[in-house]
């Protein structure tokens, strides 16, 4: 795609009409600069599908162009598709101190860390990529180490707000550099890309910090163990755990490859303080009375594998929820994770523990790292942009923003809802949307990334909704005549003991096809197949109504 020259192209890969997958790119003349590249989990209409990460088709055309990828902030929506990015293009990386740490993890999990070209950045760095100046402020999220972006081009300039809400008393600082925003809205932001997610959220977002006091109350009113789950990124509220554990006299479990990892790159760089001894292992924690135990493990948003998932089921080797026991929610589901946190917290009930979830009332276990509608007025008044793109949210989301734009003073025509891959253009002072790139969703299993097409996609659809029938035909070599009986097989379509009649007119019925083929001379195998399959599809639709995947197989003997 041939591109104007000296015109200012921004675009989004993911992360808007959705949560999660966050990948923008700006782009002037030959030079671009990816933001982020985050993953997002699949709903149950992607069956077997693990991950969904952004199709960056755009970038592998222009690669010659790509000057790197510059991370706001170390969340899996920000950073979860990095390792599966740089497999197809091994491009620098810049981000934070924890932010890196958190990539070198998933780098080094795949292989990639050796290769990778990482480079650490601040909220006081400058670089230069290609043609662009690039430099960072901070702000205050639910992980420590965010930074806004600011990119200076002589096309215009653009800030990339990151994740982000007004924290004044962070955990973990720092604080949000006001100062520094104010700044760069007086230097002049032609183009502001700001996060929408709590856009439908009045006032602003409490400081991270009223959780820690709320977990604090729940440990000492705890009669025996306690469980607490949440986001193993929200260092903040790890160290606010770690800390009621050692106030209230109890030792500290870590259940969960991810938790376990987090917090051991956070300890090592210094953004997590654990006291020495607090930590024992999961499998020993059966040996101190329960009144003196914490654990703490991921699952927060009932992901089935999980620990808290294996907990509330009763299914993992080391550690069991007793009666009595507390389990701490301590997180907010994540839009569409809604049902199968629930199916958790009825598990928890059913074993007879006290659960404590929710951030109102009396629970208070979790805040928003996002900022509220006063906060997104906040940040548009200090940045004062000309143009505004909201990003980071689900369409009601986007919409709300431009509301919110309006009421500071943005009209309405300088609002772009885009959707991915949707351009927008900007050249004299004039933004307009411009051309249209690939865009989409790249679905992982396991380790296969992109090549899970509709059709495979479609099967498993057929196979989890009607199940699968398997005909086993044997043939002679020489004369093509059956010489053994047709042998049905069920698998997840109807139990045979209780259908023996139904499935004794489907092998009669293939007897009397088989024999009608053969007898006529039919022996291409693709054809019996393709003729097996339409008549013993159309009779049991006929009577069932039900779709099962129909697998002739013919053996020649």
């Amino acid at each position: 795609m041939n591109l104007a020259h000296n015109k200012l192209y921004i675009a989004a890969l993911g992360g808007v009409n959705e949560i999660g997958k966050n990948m923008y790119f700006i782009q002037y003349n030959q030079d671009i600069i990816v933001i982020d590249c985050g993953s997002k989990f699949p709903d149950e209409t992607l069956p077997g599908i693990d991950l969904i990460i952004p199709d960056v088709a755009y970038l592998l055309e222009n690669l010659d162009k790509v000057r790197g990828l510059v991370v706001t902030h170390g969340h899996e929506d920000h950073i979860g598709g990095i390792p599966y990015l740089l497999k197809q293009m091994n491009i620098p990386v810049y981000a934070s101190r924890l932010t890196r740490g958190l990539i070198e993890l998933k780098l080094k999990e795949h292989g990639l860390l050796r290769k990778a070209d990482l480079h650490t950045i601040d909220a006081h760095s400058s670089i230069k990529l290609g043609g662009i100046e690039v430099s960072f402020f901070a702000t205050s999220h639910s992980i420590p180490d965010c930074l806004g972006i600011f990119f200076q081009t002589p096309a215009g300039n653009v800030v990339h707000t990151g994740d982000f809400k007004f924290d004044m008393s962070p955990v973990h600082g720092p604080f949000p550099d006001l100062h520094r925003m104010a700044e760069i809205g007086k230097q002049g932001v032609h183009i502001l890309l700001s996060e929408s997610t709590n856009a439908e959220r009045p006032g602003f977002t409490p400081s991270e910090r009223v959780v820690g006091d709320h977990i604090l109350d729940a440990f000492i009113r705890a009669k025996q163990k306690v469980f607490i789950s949440t986001f193993a990124s929200n260092v903040s509220r790890v160290q606010q755990i770690v800390n009621a554990a050692f106030e209230t006299g109890r030792k500290l479990a870590l259940l969960g490859r991810s938790m376990v990892n987090v917090v051991s790159v956070a300890s090592e760089l210094g953004y997590l303080q654990v006291p020495d001894g607090l930590l024992i292992e999961a499998i020993d924690s059966d040996q101190f009375p329960p009144e003196q135990v914490v654990v703490l493990c991921t699952g927060s948003q009932g992901e089935a594998m999980a620990a808290l998932s294996r907990l509330a089921s009763g299914k993992h080797p080391h550690v069991r929820i007793n009666a009595g026991d507390t389990v701490i929610i301590a997180a907010g589901a994540i839009p569409g994770n809604e049902r199968n946190l629930a199916h958790v917290i009825d598990n928890l009930y059913v074993l007879g523990a006290r659960v404590i979830y929710g951030s109102s009332g009396a629970a208070g276990m979790h805040v928003s790292g996002h900022g509220s509608q006063e906060e997104l007025k906040l940040m548009l008044t200090l940045m004062k942009p000309d143009y505004l793109i909201p990003i980071h949210g689900e369409f009601r989301m986007l919409y709300q923003h431009r509301l919110l734009a309006e009421f500071v003073g943005i009209e309405r025509d300088h609002v772009f809802i885009v959707n991915n891959g949707d351009m927008v253009q900007y050249k004299d002072g004039i933004a307009s949307l411009g051309p249209k790139i690939a865009s989409g969703n790249s679905l992982v299993d396991g380790l296969i990334m992109g090549d899970v097409g509709n059709i495979v996609l479609r099967d498993r659809r057929q196979l989890s909704s009607d199940g699968m029938l398997v005909i086993v035909t044997t043939l002679s070599k020489t004369e093509k005549q059956m010489v053994t009986s047709p042998e049905i097989i069920s698998r997840g379509f109807v139990f045979v003991k209780d259908s023996e009649e139904f499935m004794h007119e489907i092998h009669e019925l293939v007897l009397y096809r088989m024999g009608e083929l053969t007898g006529a001379g039919v022996n291409q195998w693709n054809v019996i197949k393709r003729k097996l399959k339409d008549e013993i599809g159309h009779y049991i639709y006929a009577q069932t109504k039900r779709r099962p995947m129909i697998l002739p197989i013919i053996i020649e003997v």
